[in-house]
């Protein structure tokens, strides 16, 4: 992950993978795995990001072990070409993926896999340089997103459009005044690339805008969750042979990843160390004090935020990361609508046809959520209405 944007050929390696063709191989290979070992343990894979907290507190605090179920160690993968190319090939059994990505996964390459869980809501914000004091300052910059199917490449699109931007993906040439061009960039090369002035902004997961403030080289202009209340980020993808024909396993496992929601929900400052590189599993290469400015933010930071800009909706009652899993069908089909008129580099024909009810019922396989939400207090527990339905409320 030395790179800047990342190289095309790690992306046309990654857009294959997405493919029925590209992705062929790699499912044989899960067919071939399920045959040999049909009581695989838990085997997560996970990138060194806010994200993957769940899974990784899941594992570190013994809920897989409770549930009665081996686990593996986490995987800790350094991109999502190399996280998707395990899932599908059956290295690994439970990820957590960009919300769009699983859209891709499902009817671009047709991977016969299910969203079971989200994995968190908000957790990104939109970092820039020192000098942008609005989203009108970026026209004629460049901002760098992490993947083209991520809920930051659509919020962020739509976000410039507002201020009347357009969002460009330009390899050659520099944008014009109105326009802001977009890369794909690493997360871990966004905070030097912006200190080095190779990039105006970025848009990305935590705990990488934390950093560009401890580090002093950018500030965060929104949050994501600010624009699209509690929008779902990174969500719980595991194969559907796993959840047709391990049904008893699998509530086993989203069991464990509910309960470390809502232990890490109600345990915010104490989760960062396990998760750090100083904790016994050296899970992440983020210090501790670090992951707590996102994890258990002081309340004096808040009130900076407000006065900024950076949080316009006080009355929404945001927190900078939480943890939900429900995957409310209203965030589906508002993502699906909100992807058919997000650019992206490749071919996306089959977004066109995709109709956002259908990919609500059929891209997410709620059984299993519902059943270890109730097992923790039901849905108050998080916060949340009991009757597992909300609207869906963005402000641009």
């Amino acid at each position: 992950m030395c790179q800047l944007p990342m190289s095309r050929r790690e992306w046309l390696k990654l857009a294959s993978l997405f493919t029925v063709t590209g992705a062929a191989p790699l499912l044989q290979s899960l067919n071939a795995r399920a045959a040999t070992e049909p009581d695989a343990p838990v085997r997560i894979g996970y990138l060194p990001i806010t994200d993957a907290a769940p899974l990784l507190v899941a594992h570190n605090n013994g809920y897989f072990d409770a549930a009665g179920i081996k686990a593996d160690k986490p995987t800790l993968l350094r991109s999502w070409a190399q996280l998707v190319e395990a899932f599908l090939s059956g290295q690994v059994n439970v990820v957590h993926l960009l919300s769009p990505m699983t859209v891709w996964a499902r009817y671009g390459s047709k991977a016969p896999a299910k969203v079971v869980a989200w994995n968190h809501v908000n957790g990104s914000a939109l970092t820039v340089a020192p000098d942008v004091n609005s989203l009108s300052d970026l026209g004629g910059k460049t901002v760098a997103v992490p993947f083209w199917y991520s809920i930051h490449n659509v919020v962020l699109q739509d976000m410039l459009r507002a201020q009347g931007l357009t969002p460009v993906l330009k390899r050659t040439s520099a944008p014009g005044p109105k326009e802001v061009n977009l890369i794909v960039m690493p997360p871990s090369d966004m905070p030097p690339a912006l200190a080095s002035k190779q990039i105006a902004g970025y848009i990305v997961a935590e705990p990488f805008n934390a950093a560009a403030e401890q580090l002093n080289v950018g500030k965060v202009l929104r949050f994501t969750g600010d624009v699209w209340r509690n929008h779902a980020c990174c969500v719980i993808f595991m194969h559907e042979q796993d959840l047709t024909q391990r049904a008893a396993w699998s509530q086993k496992v989203v069991d464990a990843i509910v309960k470390a929601q809502s232990w890490t929900r109600a345990h915010p400052e104490e989760a960062a160390r396990p998760l750090s590189k100083e904790g016994a599993n050296h899970y992440t290469p983020h210090a501790a004090p670090l992951l707590a400015r996102v994890l258990a933010p002081q309340p004096s930071e808040q009130e900076r935020y407000l006065g900024d800009g950076a949080i316009q909706h006080a009355d929404w009652h945001s927190k900078r990361i939480d943890f939900q899993p429900y995957p409310y069908p209203s965030y589906t089909e508002e993502l699906v609508r909100r992807l058919k008129t997000t650019q992206v580099d490749g071919s996306n024909p089959f977004i066109a046809a995709l109709d956002p009810s259908h990919v609500a019922s059929d891209l997410v396989d709620d059984r299993f959520v519902k059943k270890s939400i109730e097992a923790v207090g039901g849905m108050a527990a998080f916060g949340q209405s009991a009757d597992y339905s909300r609207k869906e409320i963005i402000v641009v």
